[in-house]
Parts: C-alpha cells; sequence; structure tokens
C-alpha cells in the first residue's frame, strides 16, 4: 500500500527591510541596460534603500551577446552579494537567460552558512528560485525587477514589492481586478512555481532543484509562447508526474502569448483534470503591471473569491 507524501513544508522567511538597508543588485541572466539600471536604483534609493550594482551587473558575454558576462562571473556576483553580511537583500536586475548555465558555479555551501534574506526575481530567475528553495530552504519573492519596465513605469508594481518588503503583514491578501474563477474551490498549501517554461525546463534534470508539489499551490505564468507551445510544457509536466499532488494553481499573466481566449482554453484543457481549484489572471508575472507573490510560505486559495491569502507575511 502507498502512502501520500507529506505537503510541501513551509521554508525559512528572511526578515523584512528597513530604511537604511543595503541590497545588491545582480545579473544571473540577460544583459542590463544601463538607463533602466540607473532608473530602478533611484526608486530604490528613493526607498531610504543602499542599492549596491554588483561588478558584472553590466558586462555582456565576450561571445555570446545574450548573457550578462561569463557564467563564472555571474555566479560570483551572485555568491558575493549573499554571503556580504551587509547586504540585507538580493536583487535581480532582469531576467532574459542564463540562470541554468551558472547555478552550479555558485559557492551554495558558503551562501548557505551565510543564512537567509530575501531574493526578488522573476522570468528566468525561476531556476533560482527552486534552487534557494531546495539547496537553502529558504522562502523566495517572485517579484518585479529594478531593471524592468514594469517597476519603472508603474506605481502600483512599485509599491506593492515595497510594501512587500518593509511591511509584508499590510499584503498578505493577494487579488487582482482581472482575476476570474477558471476552477471553482478552496485549498491550502504552500506556494512555489514560477515561469511555465522554466519549470518544464528543469524536469528530467539528474538532481534538479525541484520540489515535489505534494499539498502545493502551484504559480505559473509565462511571456511570448504561443498557445501550442503552452500546451505542450503543461502536457510534460502532466506526463513525467510534476503536477501529481498539487493543491491548487494560481495563473498569471500572459504577455505576448497571442490573444487570450485560445491561452485560457489550453489552460483550462489542461489543469481542470486536475480536480483542484484554478485562478486565472492573478496580475503577477511578465505584464506591464506585476504583483509580488511570496514562494514556500503558507497560503489559502479560494477560487471562488480569487483571493490567495497568506497565512503568515512573507518577511519575518
Amino acid at each position: 500500500m502507498t502512502h501520500p507524501s507529506p505537503p510541501r513544508p513551509a521554508l525559512t522567511r528572511p526578515r523584512r527591510l528597513r530604511p537604511g538597508d543595503r541590497v545588491a543588485i545582480v545579473a544571473p541572466s540577460g544583459p542590463v541596460e544601463r538607463e533602466r539600471l540607473d532608473a530602478g536604483v533611484d526608486v530604490l534609493r528613493g526607498w531610504d534603500l543602499d542599492p549596491q550594482v554588483m561588478p558584472h551587473v553590466l558586462d555582456v558575454h565576450p561571445r555570446l551577446d545574450h548573457l550578462a558576462g561569463t557564467d563564472a562571473d555571474r555566479a560570483r556576483d551572485l555568491t558575493d552579494a549573499w554571503c556580504d553580511p551587509s547586504v540585507a537583500a538580493v536583487l535581480a536586475a532582469r531576467g532574459g537567460y542564463g540562470v541554468q548555465r551558472m547555478l552550479d558555479l555558485a559557492d551554495w555551501d558558503a551562501m548557505r552558512a551565510a543564512g537567509p534574506k530575501p531574493f526578488v526575481g522573476y522570468s528566468d530567475l525561476t531556476v533560482l528560485h527552486e534552487a534557494f528553495a531546495t539547496r537553502l530552504g529558504l522562502a523566495t519573492l517572485h517579484g518585479p525587477m529594478p531593471a524592468t519596465v514594469s517597476f519603472l513605469k508603474d506605481g502600483p508594481t512599485q509599491e506593492h514589492l515595497r510594501a512587500t518588503l518593509f511591511a509584508p503583514e499590510t499584503v498578505t491578501a493577494i487579488t487582482s481586478p482581472a482575476a476570474r474563477t477558471l476552477v471553482p474551490g478552496r485549498a491550502s498549501g504552500t506556494t512555489y512555481g514560477g515561469c511555465l517554461s522554466l519549470l518544464a525546463g528543469q524536469t528530467g534534470v539528474p538532481g534538479r532543484d525541484r520540489a515535489r508539489p505534494d499539498g502545493g499551490i502551484l504559480l505559473l505564468e509565462d511571456v511570448g509562447e504561443p498557445p501550442y507551445r503552452l500546451d505542450g510544457y503543461l502536457t510534460h509536466l502532466l506526463r513525467s508526474g510534476e503536477l501529481d499532488g498539487v493543491a491548487g494553481v494560481v495563473l498569471g499573466s500572459w504577455h505576448d502569448c497571442g490573444p487570450y481566449e485560445p491561452v485560457r482554453e489550453v489552460l483550462l484543457d489542461r489543469l481542470a483534470p486536475l480536480g483542484v481549484p484554478v485562478v486565472e489572471e492573478m496580475g503577477f508575472g511578465h505584464g506591464p503591471a506585476t504583483l509580488t507573490v511570496p514562494l514556500g510560505v503558507r497560503a489559502t486559495l479560494d477560487a471562488d473569491t480569487c483571493t490567495l491569502t497568506l497565512q503568515e507575511p512573507a518577511l519575518v
């Protein structure tokens, strides 16, 4: 007789930020535009933070111009930022592609010894969110990055991240005006997930940084993927057993994935048979505005009211 696996545990929550804290900006993925970075740094200074741009953030790989510098330099920046005791949080400048290349070059033993701190990012940083969860047992923040358009141009996006970092008890109920019930119901579990294509890409990698979904509330979003590719990613996760035991699903934005109705049909076709609550258009991800959603914390999904309620603040 088989027994179900225990629910995903809640992870260690880092401490909230305070005025005057130093935050490090890293670029583990794609190249960063200096003008956007400078503008994002100014916003963080306006929050009374002390942003420290790591040495290789503005690098471009000498041969592969889709990467922000060499794998070794990107990994070194992440390790150094995390292990610096004067740094209270680490923020990714932007996404793109490249985390998978540098992931195993970071010094995870040293980072574990350095202790918890908030990490913020999304998109390609999904791979780092999973690594922080499995290697460090640490909750993280799926949120906007300082060298991206949504962070620079959308006031509510900035404010939701700022509140999550400084006053997380004020943003424990997460919803969006556009949110709709895809599958009704109510479920509780630990949040996890991120960019759908990155999650599917991690499946089958030996020793991958991927925790089991048992009792988890799965967050999914993506960008620039037509419906048939979204169908393929979801089908891959389903066939590989990666969605076995999931308690509920929260869907964010599908920016540049074509008209939404065909996307919606794919999501409904692939996810409704799971028999768990599903909410769509919850306002996080690659859209022009994006909410900050913690990963690794206990939450309750009420699909009927389209609300994800954190059982405890994202940061202590």
